[in-house]
């Protein structure tokens, strides 16, 4: 039995190693391969389709120098979605609600973002810290609140992220712990209780690949402002 509710987001351990790398490297198995042959199957027609699509709504606001980063917005978020996907089977470990690696994964995209604005354009990047027509008394002010805000945004990418796939996990649990609870007792309630638990399911799949989706989209919008 569990001590905690929060046990289920620690890094399982083998021998005083930590396996989190394990689940890292795991979803590289579930993406196939192209085959040598004239026509692919349909898994591979689909997931081609999705990533075609995929990149063409996030590219669709950048100029051409922004393609560049098309292969990299697009590894990432399939990275994330299967890492979340993956987290909600059971006795699985999900990665992303550890706020360690999500910042991880934020930190240097955003900084990369921001070194290319300043590589690129400078006085348009700096413009950013002052908008236009703002009274000379709250030059000053302005401009801290606006770098405090730059150097939120890898913090708010990391934390949105493991906030609401640690809540989602934590609801399940919970709920699943009633159904368990009320399912004796109660049997028509443990039934009404299980149907909201499948119901909350299916929605922290979406959640799973929503977020995944926010994640890559913000980091799109960051660079947006820096080419």
């Amino acid at each position: 039995m569990m001590i905690s509710f929060f046990d289920q987001f620690a890094s399982p351990k083998f021998m005083g190693i930590s396996l989190i790398f394990i689940a890292i490297m795991v979803p590289m198995i579930f993406f196939p391969d192209s085959m040598q042959r004239w026509i692919n199957n349909r898994f591979l027609t689909s997931q081609t389709w999705l990533i075609n699509r995929f990149v063409n709504q996030l590219m669709m606001p950048l100029n051409i120098g922004g393609h560049k980063w098309a292969l990299l917005f697009t590894s990432l978020m399939l990275f994330l979605i299967s890492m979340n996907l993956l987290g909600l089977l059971p006795y699985t470990f999900t990665p992303t609600t550890q706020l360690s690696m999500n910042l991880g994964l934020a930190v240097p995209l955003w900084l990369a973002t921001v070194v290319v604005g300043m590589k690129n354009q400078p006085t348009a990047s700096l413009a950013h810290l002052l908008p236009e027509g703002t009274p000379t008394l709250l030059i000053p002010v302005l401009i801290i609140i606006e770098t405090i805000s730059l150097f939120m945004r890898p913090l708010a990418l990391g934390v949105r992220l493991t906030a609401n796939l640690t809540a989602g996990h934590l609801l399940i649990q919970l709920i699943s712990m009633a159904v368990f609870v009320l399912t004796p007792m109660m049997p028509t309630v443990g039934l009404l209780t299980a149907t909201v638990l499948i119901m909350l399911t299916l929605l922290e799949v979406a959640v799973a690949m929503i977020q995944a989706y926010v994640f890559v989209l913000l980091l799109s919008l960051y660079l947006q402002e820096n080419i």
